[in-house]
């Protein structure tokens, strides 16, 4: 970048930060040519951020977020787009939020996380159909929003809902002229034409795609479209036209860093390898794009992968190999797909089992008359060993039985008493009681509040109580529901607060269910119910390792000494097991992962006197 260009943007920020302009077209006029460049992105984010300019602010963050999404750090770029929605929210504008939701789930669709990805696209849609005279910018992000739940339905496997999604798309780019969004539409719709098996209107579509990318002299998009065209050209057997384009493909997305393309670049290349019968030469560049569908959880590319590798092991003999391999694809399109035909995993299987049986016929019949003495002559110690072996199996069975029936045992007990714990009587009683109240008080809407919000709080923990676990992000929310009702008991007298480190993904990051419940009942019952005024309860996540992620429950109540004394003086004690039941299902989650939790709970005090309680949680991940 020479002094002068350098110049012109230092120019364009100050420029922003003094005319604040509130329209995304118009800050995207001037920070267009610059976008792509992460320093500069930085510096500009800095300086809005410095004069509080949202708008700036949101849309620096958002060009970030893309650039970390086109180099696949897709942790990197949704904890950006969601830092982008932040700074829209503040300067409450639909137009930034759109664009923030839009990326957020571009980035999660990425990723294969479907639900995620959804619920952020559909979040942008119900905004963009508020408005009555959309913005150029509003009209492209819808279209952006069902081009992305488009390829939704791609990674569903359901073709005909793609291709809808895609054609309402193309119909909103033609109107606006935009070739980039005709380039991206013809190519998906393409791809799920491709998915029905109409080949020739496939590749009809990614050459009108090619066309449209040629138009705009996008490198990004060419390799898109090589790689496609090239992938058809395989289904069609026509390898010499397959083999350059597909080459060439892999070329421009090594070139571009581009982790998603990379991966399945070298799955097209190992694939029409494979046809060749260039076999070794197939497995070196599927484990290449296996290595890097690992490294950047590129669960549908990953799972390509497996299922090539299953393929080459077959023609190889290794059928055990084989097996596993397409197991592995098969577990993986699992967490995508709802359904899946195991036919071939049975066929593989078949064909190991004849594979090992012919061996051992082979062995046998190469013995020669020595071995057969000296089997007659051990005969009988050949038996007695096959039926002490037997007696031991069958021990070993019934022991390895017994204690996993043990262990379902304690998980169901567990889980018994988990919805008892969440679901007592006194719970139930009070929580209606008051919503009673505001019924005799005539106070209507209050009522009608708190009774959704009641009943919102037993559906989800009638659910949670089926899971063994659930996503950050679920209990979170369940436990401010429950924070809500049980405020309601104390006159909306408790400020509650959830901070979350922006580095953890609730969405994907998972927790036993319910577990956070018992430790906000103790803060409430023991902590705040016997103070008079300012009651605090903060819960804050954070991330201290790579191996544990940390909730820490702090109230400002009475402390555990003054709690005690109050206990011991009611003549009806009711012992509390909430805190023993979670340290249970904790203990039985954690068996999962190499390092166990950790549960401490410290008096805090000031001035000598007590100031209330912490309960630090450490959680494996």
């Amino acid at each position: 970048m020479s002094y002068g260009q350098t110049n012109e943007f230092d120019k364009a920020v100050l420029k922003l930060s003094k005319v604040k302009p509130k329209n995304y077209a118009d800050i995207d006029a001037i920070l267009k040519p610059f976008e792509r460049d992460s320093i500069k992105m930085k510096s500009a984010t800095d300086a809005f951020i410095l004069n509080e300019y949202n708008e700036g602010a949101s849309y620096t963050l958002n060009a970030l977020g893309v650039i970390n999404r086109n180099l696949s750090n897709y942790n990197q770029s949704i904890a950006l787009h969601k830092k982008a929605n932040t700074y829209a929210e503040n300067a409450n504008s639909n137009e930034f939020r759109i664009v923030s939701l839009n990326m957020i789930g571009v980035a999660y669709r990425r990723m294969d996380v479907i639900k995620s990805a959804l619920d952020n696209h559909t979040k942008a849609l119900k905004i963009a159909y508020q408005f009555k005279d959309p913005t150029p910018t509003v009209s492209y992000n819808i279209a952006v929003s069902q081009n992305s739940i488009g390829n939704i339905y791609l990674a569903l496997e359901q073709y005909d809902a793609a291709l809808n999604q895609f054609r309402k798309s193309l119909e909103i780019e033609k109107n606006a002229n935009s070739k980039l969004g005709l380039a991206i539409n013809y190519h998906n719709i393409g791809y799920a034409e491709q998915g029905k098996g109409n080949l020739d209107v496939a590749l009809e579509n990614y050459e009108k795609s090619l066309v449209y990318n040629e138009a705009i002299d996008s490198e990004i998009g060419r390799m898109i479209c090589f790689n496609s065209i090239g992938g058809i050209y395989l289904k069609k057997k026509d390898y010499s036209n397959a083999e350059p384009i597909i080459r060439d493909a892999l070329k421009k997305a090594l070139e571009a860093k581009d982790q998603f393309y990379i991966a399945s670049s070298y799955n097209n290349l190992g694939q029409l390898e494979i046809a060749l019968n260039q076999i070794e030469e197939a497995e070196i560049n599927i484990k290449k794009g296996l290595d890097v569908s690992k490294t950047y959880s590129l669960k549908s590319a990953e799972a390509s992968s497996n299922k090539l590798l299953s393929e080459i092991n077959q023609k190889k003999g290794n059928y055990k190999a084989a097996l596993n391999y397409y197991q592995n694809a098969v577990e993986i399109e699992n967490t995508i797909l709802t359904e899946k035909n195991l036919q071939y995993v049975n066929d593989i299987v078949i064909l190991y089992e004849n594979e090992n049986k012919n061996n051992q016929i082979k062995a046998l019949a190469s013995e020669n008359e020595e071995v057969r003495k000296r089997l007659e002559r051990n005969r009988n110690i050949f038996w007695y060993s096959v039926l002490a072996l037997l007696i031991l199996g069958a021990a070993l069975f019934i022991v390895n039985r017994d204690r996993a029936l043990q262990r379902g045992k304690k998980i169901l007990t567990l889980e018994q008493d988990m919805l008892r714990s969440q679901m007592n009587p006194h719970f139930i009683f009070n929580s209606l009681n008051s919503i009673k109240l505001y019924i005799i008080n005539n106070e209507k809407e209050n009522a009608v509040y708190y009774l959704n919000k009641f009943s919102k709080l037993i559906r989800k923990i009638l659910i949670a109580s089926k899971e063994k676990e659930t996503c950050l992000q679920e209990e979170l929310d369940t436990m401010q529901l429950y924070m809500n009702i049980e405020n309601m008991r104390f006159d909306n007298e408790i400020e509650f607060k959830i901070n979350v480190d922006e580095a953890i993904n609730t969405e994907v990051t998972k927790v036993p269910s319910l577990i956070l419940q018992p430790f906000l009942e103790n803060a409430l019952w023991h902590g705040l119910s016997s103070k008079k005024n300012d009651k605090k309860i903060i819960l804050n996540v954070f991330k201290n390792s790579k191996d544990h992620i940390t909730v820490e429950i702090t109230d400002n109540g009475i402390g555990r000494a003054a709690s005690k004394k109050i206990r011991e003086s009611k003549k009806l004690k009711r012992k509390s097991v909430g805190i023993d039941i979670t340290k249970a299902r904790l203990a039985n989650f954690s068996k999962a992962f190499e390092n166990s939790y950790t549960l401490n709970i410290d008096d805090l005090y000031e001035h000598n006197s007590p100031s209330g309680t912490r309960v630090t949680l450490n959680i494996p991940v």
